[in-house]
């Protein structure tokens, strides 16, 4: 494996784990928003 296509799988990963916490924490967002505006707890 040439060391540039290593260099990008390696670097490829902290990019889709950003992205799907992204994911996880605009819809937690979303949902303490919305209790919020309901008066119910989120848990």
């Amino acid at each position: 494996m040439s060391p540039i296509l290593l260099t990008i799988y390696v670097l490829i990963w902290p990019v889709i784990v950003a992205g799907t916490l992204a994911v996880i924490v605009r819809g937690f967002a979303k949902e303490a928003l919305e209790a919020k505006e309901e008066g119910v707890p989120i848990i």
